[in-house]
């Protein structure tokens, strides 16, 4: 699925750039909206910008507007993300979420120890609460975990 991303996508006449997994700009839209995703009828690119701005401690000029709506416009290419109805309001779709959660283990586990980022925390077995994503993302992470022991054994 994530080769399949960074390829170009053709959508009638338009044509939107792959997503490459190192693209900083995406990882934090995407943990942006996913943190965001209980807004009911999605949200608008300004309440976007202004929640990227807040969390990542960016300035208008590091991460201008125009640049989020070029960003908007490639996930809801790739069938990421998906406007309600008439309103520009934006929400991750059923494959934006996993592609979202998949980007953001991928980039906390392996890239961001790699590349000795500020994602150094590990889940807490001891607290486990009892929901079906719970288990699926700690499920996840043991797999991440076992191919970084296969990775250092190499």
């Amino acid at each position: 699925m994530l080769q399949r991303l960074t390829f170009p996508v053709n959508v009638g006449s338009v044509r939107y750039p792959g997503i490459k997994i190192q693209d900083t700009r995406v990882i934090r839209l995407l943990e942006v909206l996913l943190h965001g995703g209980n807004t009911v009828g999605g949200s608008t690119a300004k309440q976007i910008h202004e929640a990227v701005l807040a969390t990542f401690q960016l300035s208008p000029k590091q991460y201008g507007l125009n640049q989020l709506r070029y960003d908007l416009r490639k996930l809801k290419g790739h069938g990421l993300l998906e406007r309600d109805g008439r309103r520009y309001a934006y929400r991750l779709t059923a494959k934006g979420v996993d592609v979202a959660l998949l980007f953001l283990f991928f980039h906390k586990r392996l890239c961001g120890p790699l590349a000795n980022s500020r994602f150094h925390r590990k889940p807490d077995p001891a607290s486990r609460p009892n929901s079906q994503l719970e288990a699926a993302y700690y499920k996840a992470d043991k797999a991440i975990e076992d191919i970084l022991d296969l990775l250092q054994a190499a």
